[in-house]
């Protein structure tokens, strides 16, 4: 089964978040993506933060680790990091990026990525354990009926015809 990662990055005072505008699918996301074949979690979580927001980045610990609880998802690494170099870029996959406050975050901010973010901010030594039970059908249904337009992009996203407009 594929794998996926996520990196949050802090301010150095904590109280804002990087956090990037998605090209194919209008939200508001934590960087990260697919963790390539033969790849570790690690190498691809510091890869997918390049790729997304030209920063090179260190880890400074694995937050959590997700699992699905159906086929909507994908086992998720989650890791906290700190930049190293670079500036702020956008590219294929990224219509936007910023620092956010963390109590300013906007509205199209991903509600499984609100979720991962809060487990971040519990700054727990031992590796978060749980499952990813946000997303469901029924919820994906419902949010279906208030953003057909996002969910179709993110369906075609996934069956390898992303809309990057």
């Amino acid at each position: 089964m594929e794998n996926s990662v996520n990196g949050i990055i802090f301010s150095k005072d904590r109280t804002q978040v990087l956090i990037i505008q998605r090209r194919d699918v209008p939200v508001w996301v934590l960087p990260g993506g697919c963790v390539e074949e033969n790849e570790d979690p690690e190498k691809a979580v510091i890869r997918e933060i390049f790729e997304e927001t030209g920063f090179t980045v260190n880890i400074n610990r694995k937050v959590g680790a997700y699992t699905p609880i159906n086929r909507l998802t994908t086992p998720t690494h989650l890791f906290e990091c700190e930049i190293e170099s670079g500036t702020p870029r956008t590219g294929t996959e990224t219509r936007n990026i910023g620092f956010f406050p963390l109590q300013d975050l906007p509205r199209s901010f991903f509600h499984i990525h609100a979720d991962m973010l809060r487990d971040a901010l519990l700054k727990k030594e031992e590796v978060i354990q749980k499952p990813l039970s946000q997303v469901t059908y029924w919820k994906l249904f419902c949010y279906f009926i208030r953003h057909p337009l996002r969910v179709t992009r993110f369906l075609l996203s996934k069956m390898g015809f992303p809309i990057n407009s």
